[in-house]
């Protein structure tokens, strides 16, 4: 069997005659495009990877047959700033010398009262604090995690 038939037995019916079609109307196949995409506005694009593209010898007209992927701009660059924030931050937290670290987890005793243990080990965890740090934010805060947790990382 050969790729084409491969090829064509993948296809829907309705895509078979079109591609049948546009050939009988003389499009030659345009080889080498890996990407094609289409941008709406500034942050909606359309690509279709490995697209199959045909062009019109009377005119510059393209046709392009494959599977479109709708990608949010936006999305994506939001993503990329968040990701480039936690290599910093992971980068910061590596610049920590190993002694302070072990200098600040031998911080006093704090009266634990009134704060839930699993909200003490959420704050240690989040901020990479003493327990005795994540104490103190907690009651500073009436006991709320996410103003705790800012209250240390920033």
């Amino acid at each position: 069997m050969s790729a084409e038939n491969t090829q064509l037995n993948a296809q829907s019916r309705a895509e078979q005659k079109a591609r049948k079609s546009l050939i009988s109307l003389g499009l030659k196949p345009v080889n080498g495009i890996t990407r094609v995409t289409f941008t709406r506005g500034r942050s909606m694009v359309f690509a279709i990877d490995k697209p199959e593209v045909f062009k019109s010898n009377n005119s510059d007209t393209h046709i392009v047959f494959g599977e479109m992927a709708v990608e949010d701009m936006a999305a994506r660059a939001q993503q990329a700033a968040l990701d480039e924030q936690l290599a910093a931050d992971a980068e910061k937290t590596e610049e920590k010398p190993a002694e302070e670290a072990q200098v600040e987890e031998d911080d006093e005793e704090v009266d634990a009262s009134g704060v839930e243990e699993k909200d003490i080990e959420l704050v240690v965890a989040q901020a990479n604090v003493s327990r005795s740090k994540a104490v103190k934010a907690l009651k500073n805060n009436g006991n709320d995690v996410v103003n705790a947790i800012m209250e240390l990382t920033m």
